[in-house]
């Protein structure tokens, strides 16, 4: 039986960015664990209240200790606002390093790959994953797993809570979230994560191919197309559209159940206070823990809420990092080690080059050679797919050669170090690149 692949822990790759200010992210988690039992505290004491007022009345005016115990309530709510805005400083602090060095990083290994690699890829799924999935890992670090922390603490103290007042309406409040947990628990799952990956494929799709369009907008205005040409634009909003609407329709059915389930505590409620009271008699203690819990339990719904998009957002952050170690694995421009190559003239040699573009069927090179002296001009004459602009980009090292070899002056391009190479060639592009600088 084949070994399962491991996949790296989430939290293990983004410390890997974070250097010393992984302590700030263990530090908000900390902080928000603590405020998430802060703020259960003020519950406490609005059930003193509840008790205090039923136990005097109607002579409200003998009630004791009221102001003590709403000012507590409003002083705890406070400082657990306080210790998480705290938390939210360190992650956040944390979250900002983290994307930097991520961007640094994915920069700086996009400058040692083959000039022909934008080309092949689209600017515009590169410019996604450097933008989009760096910054999708610092709202996760920033806000997402502080929030975390604390819808899972929160519950910790909410079935503390539920069984310490009345154990047999804190068991008939944890039967609705049960029945909603089981629905979370089908909707999530690895046909999710299947669905994450293929909406961030067709966002990716749809970016790349915006970016090609409005960089061909020119060329409709010269030669008077119409827009319809941009048949690969068009596809893909309406692929990104018809799968965005197909697997909302999917997951409609489970997140009404979902949404039943956690709402439906107070009707669980509502018939544990008529079994009790069927027979006209009304325990004030039963009556003070029904109202605090009346009171209490829309925490569960919001909790479970926050933990159901949790998971999505697991899912996502995940596939950021899949799609950000995919670019890092691509391989650079081997260097070369020579200091000086020894080109000896400009004449240029392909020996038998093959050549094939990534993920295509056959090579749009095979076996070409051909030899053009130094000082003499040749041209590439053939149709369009031919091969003419892979021969020239071969030639300038846009990519390397699958098999054979070029020559620049008796010496294998992959021998000429990548400045020397470039101050050699003399590039005329085929398609605008426009740069945010000035001419000079």
């Amino acid at each position: 039986m084949a070994k399962k692949e491991e996949k790296p822990d989430t939290i293990k790759q983004l410390f890997e960015y974070a250097g010393n200010y992984r302590y700030l992210t263990i530090a908000s988690w900390v902080l928000a664990t603590i405020s998430a039992f802060v703020a259960l505290v003020p519950f406490y004491f609005i059930w003193r209240l509840i008790k205090e007022v039923l136990r005097v009345a109607p002579d409200y005016g003998n009630a004791q200790n009221l102001s003590v115990y709403g000012w507590s309530a409003v002083a705890f709510a406070i400082g657990a606002m306080l210790i998480y805005i705290g938390a939210l400083m360190c992650s956040h602090l944390s979250a900002f390093r983290i994307q930097a060095n991520m961007r640094s990083k994915l920069m700086r290994h996009i400058l040692t790959l083959p000039l022909g690699f934008m080309d092949e890829e689209g600017s515009g799924k590169v410019r996604k994953i450097v933008n989009e999935s760096s910054a999708a890992t610092e709202t996760y670090i920033a806000h997402q797993l502080p929030d975390k922390c604390v819808a899972t603490a929160t519950p910790v103290g909410l079935v503390l809570l539920l069984l310490v007042f009345d154990w047999r309406l804190g068991l008939l409040c944890l039967i609705p979230v049960v029945i909603a947990f089981v629905v979370m628990s089908c909707m999530m799952g690895d046909n999710m994560k299947k669905k994450m990956a293929e909406y961030q494929n067709a966002l990716e799709e749809m970016s790349s191919e915006a970016v090609e369009y409005v960089r061909g907008i020119p060329v409709v205005k010269t030669f008077g197309q119409s827009v319809f040409t941009f048949k690969r634009f068009r596809d893909s909003i309406s692929r990104y559209s018809k799968f965005c609407i197909s697997y909302t329709k999917r997951c409609r059915r489970p997140m009404i159940g979902f949404e039943i389930a956690i709402n439906s505590v107070f009707a669980f409620m509502t018939c544990a206070a008529v079994l009790v009271t069927r027979n006209g008699v009304v325990d004030e203690k039963f009556v003070v823990n029904f109202i605090f819990y009346v009171i209490f339990t829309p925490i569960i719904s919001t909790t479970f809420t926050k933990i159901m998009f949790m998971s999505e957002n697991d899912m996502l952050v995940k596939d950021s990092l899949q799609r950000i170690n995919e670019l890092l694995n691509i391989e650079p421009l081997k260097k070369s080690d020579i200091n000086n190559a020894g080109v000896k003239d400009y004449s240029v040699e392909l020996k038998n080059v093959t050549y094939r573009y990534a993920g295509a069927s056959k090579d749009a090179l095979s076996n070409l050679s051909l030899t053009v002296p130094s000082g003499k001009m040749a041209a590439l004459i053939g149709p369009s797919g031919g091969g003419k602009s892979t021969t020239a980009a071969l030639i300038d090292r846009f990519f390397d050669v699958t098999e054979g070899s070029i020559l620049i002056g008796g010496v294998d391009i992959r021998d000429i170090p990548k400045e020397e190479l470039n101050k050699m060639i003399a590039y005329v592009f085929q398609d605008n690149k426009l740069l945010k600088m000035s001419i000079k």
